[in-house]
């Protein structure tokens, strides 16, 4: 039967008890609540009460022993660079996001399952990728750079596709194949309306790019987001938006990561937006530049303003990566000096987020 904390605690008089031991004795009483074991719970209340702080059953000759290591996980990839000085080029895509926590992970797949298996006392590499650096050349911005944890791998965003009607973003074939597979893809640059020409984003991890517009507009496609396809150059509302990325509360806050890169805009005068969580806008012709995509955050880099009379062809960067691990509040985690972090307490457990370099961790009850 249920039975209530308040007077539980006031009939034991257990009150100067470390907390941690009156939840225990408590999860005793629902556990012993049915005879015949009411004759055992009375003995454990009258030795746990008389134990060392910090110690359990009789006598306190035991440790409380620690909880299972559960640990959740958020690992989100750099996010890919446009190409650069070019017409029409299209926006970058999104780092890869893949996560256990929540209900959703990236590219609108179900949420990965918690790793249960981790040990204290063994090294796990931890990877934080960059964000792709933006460019002048016209042949296609590079991609960003994978993020890792454990067994877990997010790959780095796709580039955006050039505005040279030979270079249709990482899809055409000059490209070796490792550079057609990407977190999210990139969007597609001028003259490029079909399938083959814009970036795929990888299953469980982001979305694709989208198409340009190439009917003397010249807008370049929108790069995918976590959540969303990046928008068509001609989309009415949002020509060559980036796509969404995704919110996640790993953090015990709800914050959105992985949003694809705006195109660039050859004729016209306001810049293409880029997607939720942290994408790049797009340039404009002799207007505004491109803006670098949100730190930490894995948003692909906007395309830069685009033909050779702008004062700066250069697609902007993308976004850096994070890793950030969601733990059991009893344990601790050494990192090694490779490394940048920080670590928090949210309610029952830890959150360790990472946010630069590479190089191993270990857990310890």
């Amino acid at each position: 039967m249920a039975i209530d904390w308040k007077k539980f605690i006031e009939q034991h008089h257990i009150k100067n008890l470390p907390l941690q031991e009156q939840i225990k004795l408590f999860r005793w009483e629902n556990a012993y609540s049915e005879k015949p074991h009411q004759q055992r719970l009375k003995e454990d209340f009258t030795n746990a009460s008389t134990s060392t702080p910090g110690r359990t059953g009789r006598g306190g000759s035991g440790a409380v022993p620690p909880p299972a290591l559960i640990v959740n996980y958020l690992v989100v990839a750099g996010g890919g660079a446009s190409a650069g000085s070019a017409t029409a080029v299209g926006g970058a895509g999104a780092g890869g996001l893949r996560t256990s926590f929540g209900t959703t992970s990236g590219g609108e797949a179900s949420a990965e399952t918690e790793l249960t298996t981790l040990s204290v006392a063994t090294s796990y590499t931890v990877t934080v990728g960059a964000g792709a650096s933006g460019t002048t050349s016209v042949n296609g911005g590079p991609r960003g750079n994978d993020s890792v944890f454990a067994t877990i791998t997010s790959l780095g965003g796709g580039n955006g596709g050039s505005g040279n009607v030979d270079n249709a973003g990482t899809r055409e074939t000059s490209f070796p194949p490792a550079d057609r597979t990407k977190g999210s893809g990139g969007g597609a640059g001028r003259n490029w309306g079909t399938a083959a020409s814009i970036g795929i984003g990888t299953a469980g991890q982001g979305m694709d790019g989208n198409y340009s517009r190439y009917d003397g507009t010249y807008t370049g496609g929108g790069g995918g987001g976590a959540s969303q396809d990046g928008f068509r150059g001609n989309n009415g509302t949002n020509p060559g938006g980036g796509g969404d990325g995704l919110a996640v509360a790993i953090t015990g806050t709800s914050v959105t990561y992985a949003g694809g890169g705006g195109g660039s805009q050859y004729q016209g005068s306001t810049a293409t937006t880029g997607g939720a969580g942290g994408g790049g806008n797009g340039g404009v012709r002799n207007g505004v530049a491109p803006t670098d995509a949100g730190t930490n955050t894995g948003g692909g880099g906007g395309g830069p303003r685009g033909g050779a009379s702008s004062p700066d062809n250069s697609s902007s960067n993308g976004g850096s990566g994070v890793v950030i691990l969601r733990y059991p509040k009893e344990y601790t985690v050494t990192v090694g000096d490779g490394l940048t972090s920080s670590t928090s307490t949210d309610g029952l457990n830890k959150v360790t987020s990472f946010t630069a370099g590479t190089d191993t961790i270990t857990f310890a009850a």
